[in-house]
């Protein structure tokens, strides 16, 4: 990183090298041995023809939903259901 020591620019890394800034521009480069990664892909399961369950919909009050369960926190913890409304196709989930 630059720095100012005793009036002079300095170029000073955190290991400890240390070099006088030339005159002009000044450029500061990092190298990190981490792999460019692609793009996020968000993988969207195909829905299963579920039959409707009696549950009510928080958003509409209709009581027929479609429901399924995902494990979405550690493994000895219960699995989180997912619900969503068949009339207005609000989503919600349970604990």
């Amino acid at each position: 990183m630059p720095k100012s020591e005793k009036g002079k620019q300095v170029l000073a890394c955190a290991c400890g090298y240390r070099s006088e800034a030339g005159k002009g521009k000044l450029e500061v480069r990092e190298k990190t041995d981490v792999a460019e990664k692609g793009p996020a892909v968000r993988v969207i399961e195909k829905e299963s023809e579920t039959t409707p369950i009696d549950k009510e919909c928080p958003k509409c009050d209709h009581g027929k939903a479609i429901g399924w369960t995902r494990q979405t926190r550690a493994g000895d913890e219960p699995e989180t259901s997912f619900f969503r409304c068949v009339k207005c196709s609000h989503s919600w989930r349970e604990y």
